[in-house]
């Protein structure tokens, strides 16, 4: 099976923070892979900004060696690339200032009706000055799209102020809050399952799914992040945008259609439903912890504190929480939410667990009955998994065995899979918001998320220490092992 590439119309990307590296890793190789699958149309170009002093010719040996680091060498074309890093332009541009502002408005020139996206990857306290100077320097046209990076604030306060910031100088339909999760292929693949399959939205509901876990892991530390990672935290950088972004697509009514607002009203409404977390429980629903030294597959690694190159901090780089929506499909059924870094391995899964048979008829000597599992792989190795009990083959009476039935994208659709910042900036040219977050969507999470923090500092909760290379604290095993319920082995 061979998927359709449908090229898209010419537009210009500036990108922000052009020589970073997020550019460098993300960025470049993507729009090279668009170019090659030949989604790129004339005249497309590409335009570097930031203060670093280059050349054009500079610039674009910038964009080759991003792709030779980036880009798996059997799918580096030469002449491709060649092609592809002519489409670059580069000018030197104070975000704080009005330097070279002047130049990036000669080098787009005046086309109106031409698609311009400029993406900010930049520091979040630089997209106001930014989106202000683009509409000051009058580059802004009804065409114009402006893309955005998590975080988004980092409480509610500060996200509403950069909403209205933005706000007062787009229209809501041209701001793009990218968070890259959405861009995968198996979170699309949720509305796939649940609404184009009868087997599964009829049992989608408290009667028939015990729990759902959603996981986060990764195997590395701070990776030049220190900074910002211990201002912020795993509540912030991954639960409040990553993490609630699945619970919603697992968790949302059936819109009315795929259209974006359609899609976003749905998933407001799953946020606005969750169990506040406060002072009251938050000891009980909630678990903090921050890694020690220990090991990983590549050998010994440091701890959380020698990192940071600090003696302290109660910055949590796990967390593990208890949610529940309080609505009439999900009134009951507990969400296990957890991420963290240096876990024993990089790993994101959504696994809806179903509830027990209510009777077995087979005798002990055929094994215990499992429950039925439906295990949702975003990475690696993207792909889905239905859990079921079967017969083990063979004569010698009945015996049961728990197997897979296995969906793997690798193995299925023997074709590349896009990597999700190649979904998402085609769809920024095409003005689709669908896979982005809304303003409210935003709001709603840190509604939510705000008075967990608030009760962690009021009642001083600890971080609990542990040893990298392991799935965190012991505390959060209890966490969800006093509801007779474990952790899915993700492995």
């Amino acid at each position: 099976m061979t998927s359709q590439t449908i090229p898209v119309e010419p537009f210009d990307c500036i990108i922000f923070g052009g020589t970073g590296d997020l550019a460098e890793r993300k960025l470049i190789p993507a729009l090279y892979q668009r170019q090659r699958a030949g989604q790129l149309t004339e005249p497309t170009r590409f335009i570097g900004a930031s203060r670093s002093q280059m050349t054009e010719e500079q610039y674009q040996d910038f964009a080759r060696n991003a792709i030779k680091a980036h880009v798996k060498p059997d799918e580096i074309d030469e002449a491709e690339v060649e092609t592809f890093v002519k489409r670059f332009s580069y000018t030197v541009i104070d975000a704080k200032s009005d330097e070279g502002w002047d130049t990036l408005k000669n080098l787009i020139g005046r086309k109106p009706a031409r698609i311009r996206a400029f993406y900010l990857a930049v520091a979040p306290s630089l997209f106001g000055e930014i989106a202000s100077r683009l509409k000051a320097h009058g580059l802004i046209t009804r065409e114009t799209r402006i893309i955005v990076e998590k975080p988004i604030g980092r409480d509610l306060q500060s996200a509403k102020i950069l909403n209205d910031t933005l706000g007062s100088v787009f229209h809501e339909d041209q701001i793009f809050r990218i968070d890259h999760y959405l861009g995968k292929e198996t979170v699309q693949n949720l509305a796939a399952l649940r609404f184009a399959n009868a087997l599964y939205e009829p049992l989608w509901n408290n009667a028939h799914i015990d729990h759902v876990q959603i996981t986060v892991a990764e195997e590395v530390g701070l990776e030049g992040r220190a900074g910002y990672y211990n201002t912020a935290g795993a509540l912030r950088d991954m639960v409040q945008n990553h993490i609630l972004q699945l619970l919603c697509l697992v968790a949302m009514e059936p819109p009315a259609s795929l259209e974006a607002d359609a899609m976003h009203d749905e998933k407001v409404k799953v946020l606005r439903s969750l169990k506040p977390i406060n002072t009251s429980n938050v000891e009980d629903l909630t678990v903090r912890g921050q890694y020690r030294a220990g090991a990983s597959a590549g050998g010994p690694v440091k701890g959380y504190l020698e990192d940071l190159n600090a003696e302290s901090s109660n910055t949590e780089t796990f967390v593990a929480i208890k949610a529940e929506i309080a609505n009439w499909r999900w009134a009951g059924v507990p969400f296990y939410l957890r991420t963290g870094k240096r876990l024993a391995a990089r790993v994101s899964e959504i696994v809806v667990t179903f509830k027990s048979i209510p009777h077995s008829i087979f005798g002990e000597s055929a094994g215990k009955v499992m429950q039925n599992q439906l295990v949702i792989r975003l990475q690696p190795d993207e792909g889905v998994k239905q859990w079921l009990m079967i017969k083990d083959p063979g004569p010698g009476g009945m015996r049961l065995r728990h197997v897979p039935l296995d969906m793997s994208f690798a193995t299925s659709f023997n074709e590349r899979n896009p990597d999700a910042y190649e979904r998402l900036l085609m769809d920024v040219v095409r003005g689709n918001q669908t896979l982005f977050m809304r303003r409210d969507e935003v709001e709603a999470a840190w509604a939510w998320v705000d008075p967990i923090l608030d009760a962690w500092e009021q009642n001083a909760q600890p971080v609990q220490g542990y040893t990298a290379g392991t799935w965190g604290p012991s505390a959060s095993i209890a966490l969800i092992e006093r509801d007779g319920r474990t952790w899915h082995e993700s492995v």
